[in-house]
């Protein structure tokens, strides 16, 4: 009898980790998501990624390729490996694409990244490696339970690892804010702003706010997160400013980079008395 399964996926790591089947609740990536590694045109680097699977049952998986994009709207966009002009994913090969995992054991994914040579590489490439589960009972798995026909929703578990290769000390760095809005919401201010990287190289900023008064006086000092954005790609900075007394002020934001790599905006509001 065929199984009629909807596949529910979430992404671990990237965006939310949500409840999972008890199957899955156990399989994790040991380790970091994020691997990168700073090279010369004509390197070659490998690394590897464990899974390790905690549950009383195997573990089935399947490996493959995307690209990776993100903006400041919160898409998301896990395109055909190689699309990206900025992608990776040719350079990299990987093994195994497949893999079950038994109960209470590990298995690891090694890949290997051949930087070219025959043309003009500068500043950041980067791509991803899913690692996603393929339920028991799917036609895709290799451990199908054909005893019981199954009707429900799969609940399936995807972590992307980011592999990020840096070409030396190469590539501009430049961010460009974009499209800030003042706003309120039950009695406190907001500053919106959103944070493009329209660079060639990934950049880690941290985000600080200095709110004034228009005459000069300082009011409050803000301390932001902490955000990866690659070429290309953008995020949304939200800066609570709190209950403010009637007047103008302006608000100093600046994306420190590290060392002499610095961006910053000033923005002008005038708060209802």
């Amino acid at each position: 009898m065929k199984h009629t399964i909807i596949k529910a996926v979430w992404m671990a790591g990237l965006i939310v980790l949500s409840h999972i089947s008890a199957l899955q609740a156990g399989v994790a990536v040991v380790g970091p998501l994020t691997y990168e590694n700073n090279v010369q045109p004509g390197a070659m680097y490998q690394g590897s990624i464990l899974l390790k699977n905690d549950a009383d049952e195997p573990f089935e998986a399947k490996i493959y390729q995307t690209d990776y994009l993100f903006f400041a709207d919160g898409t998301s966009d896990y395109g055909e490996p190689g699309k990206n002009k900025r992608s990776n994913a040719s350079w990299i090969t990987f093994s195994p694409k497949r893999v079950v995992i038994p109960a209470h054991d590990t298995a690891t994914v090694n890949y290997i990244v051949r930087v070219p040579n025959d043309r003009p590489l500068t500043g950041t490439y980067w791509s991803m490696l899913m690692v996603e589960g393929v339920g028991r009972g799917s036609i895709e798995s290799s451990m199908p339970d054909k005893d019981r026909p199954r009707l429900g929703i799969e609940a399936v578990l995807r972590y992307g690892i980011q592999i990020v290769t840096e070409i030396g000390d190469t590539g501009s760095s430049m961010l460009s804010f974009k499209d800030p809005r003042f706003f309120e919401e039950q009695g406190e201010m907001f500053l919106q702003v959103d944070i493009e990287n329209s660079g060639e190289k990934w950049l880690r900023p941290n985000f600080m706010a200095e709110l004034y008064h228009a005459e000069g006086a300082l009011v409050k000092k803000f301390e932001g997160d902490k955000m990866r954005v690659y070429p290309g790609t953008s995020v949304r900075h939200k800066i609570r400013l709190g209950t403010l007394a009637g007047g103008k002020y302006k608000v100093l934001v600046v994306a420190d980079c590290g060392g002499s790599t610095v961006f910053g905006g000033v923005y002008v509001f005038t708060a209802k008395k």
